[in-house]
């Protein structure tokens, strides 16, 4: 593994996680960012595409830059405290946040507890979500990484390490609650509250084969999502309908991860199955399948994603190429060619209108309009950055 490649991974452990304890009075600061751009094309004007419809048919920013900083600091030799702080666009508005905030109890050499507003162990990413030099893409695969968007809660947890002579396997247990959370649906902002969370996940970690991850969270969740939409067949022009209502229905999530990495050669694969019970729905999967060759400071890679909803699917080939300017800078440029079929949005952003006459069709076959599917041409360029 060369220098660079070494340094790089060094930069990445700072700004992610406290891999280990700091000593008494001893700190780290770190910062990390994103500078980036990304342009839909193909698709009807002023479509929107992303959780929150930040991409869209013009060179926006809004989705892909992002700036943090961490800092962590030894109240004693087993005993840290560590703060995590991003700003981000939140739909058209920038905002600062407040990701991590947490004691840490280091009890021993295999034994961390932690305490206070940690991330929520949902996807293999989810420690480094908003470091974007920690992965090989400018914008995760959304097919996966739009299923959840609560991505920190207030709880505790416990991080188990066992060294093993061809590597080391990590158990995470985690407990707590998120409430008041921001939940984006049909080009809106709601709230939404989970209750109860409960995850947990393994790693096996090798020495030459790469990671292994295997995690599941559960809650309840309780939103209320409605819309203000033209109801013609009762003659409202002004009728807020509810489009989805939960209160206190389990959620789960399972995941399954594999990374490798050799200094050469590179995969990067995850596959996910979320469903809520009571909805009336079937379990919503998605997977991405991810490889790349490193030529120099250069690396190409290529991406299948899919996510299947209920009847519909939403396919796409991400084709990217990385380049390596320092030892904690990347460069990255990336297109995806994004596909649905049998009516579905995938990650197209729909408005309430548009769920409306879409349901009223569904139900009459003569009022309102058939659903559709939707392709598109994303491309995004950008830097990502850790110091």
């Amino acid at each position: 593994m060369t220098a660079v490649r070494v340094i790089g991974l060094a930069a990445v452990c700072l700004a992610t996680t406290q891999a280990f304890a700091l000593e008494q009075g001893e700190h780290r600061f770190n910062g990390f960012g994103t500078v980036g751009f990304t342009h839909l094309g193909g698709e009807d004007e002023g479509r929107t595409y992303g959780i929150q419809g930040q991409t869209n048919d013009s060179w926006r920013g809004d989705q892909l830059s992002k700036f943090g900083a961490q800092l962590s600091y030894g109240i004693t030799d087993t005993v840290g405290v560590t703060v995590q702080a991003t700003a981000k666009a939140q739909q058209d508005e920038w905002k600062a946040n407040l990701e991590w905030a947490y004691l840490s109890w280091q009890t021993n050499d295999q034994l961390m507890l932690r305490a206070g507003r940690l991330r929520s162990p949902v996807y293999m990413y989810s420690e480094s979500l908003d470091v974007g030099y920690s992965y090989p893409w400018l914008r995760l695969p959304d097919e996966v990484y739009s299923q959840v968007q609560v991505t920190n809660y207030e709880g505790v947890d416990a991080v188990y390490t066992v060294p093993l002579s061809y590597g080391s396997v990590s158990v995470q247990v985690a407990g707590g609650q998120a409430k008041n959370r921001d939940y984006f649906a049909y080009d809106q902002q709601f709230d939404i509250d989970y209750g109860h969370l409960f995850g947990a996940s393994v790693s096996l970690n090798t020495n030459d084969f790469g990671t292994l991850r295997i995690g599941y969270v559960e809650a309840d969740i309780t939103t209320a999502v409605s819309g203000t939409v033209n109801n013609y067949l009762v003659g409202n022009p002004n009728a807020n309908l509810p489009l989805l209502t939960l209160e206190k229905e389990k959620g789960k999530f399972t995941s399954i991860g594999y990374q490798y990495d050799n200094g050469t050669w590179i995969s990067s694969n995850e596959w996910t199955s979320r469903m809520i019970e009571n909805d009336g729905m079937e379990s919503i999967d998605s997977f991405y399948l991810m490889g790349g060759r490193r030529f120099g400071d250069f690396l190409p890679h290529v991406t299948y994603a899919q996510l299947d909803d209920n009847g519909g699917r939403q396919s796409s080939w991400t084709m990217g190429l990385n380049y390596q300017a320092s030892p904690t800078v990347v460069v990255k440029g990336e297109y995806k060619r994004v596909d649905t079929k049998n009516g579905f949005d995938g990650v197209f952003t729909r408005t309430s209108q548009e769920v409306f006459d879409n349901t009223v069709y569904e139900r009459t076959g003569r009022f309102g309009t058939p659903a559709r599917n939707y392709d598109g041409d994303i491309v995004s360029v950008g830097v990502d950055f850790v110091f």
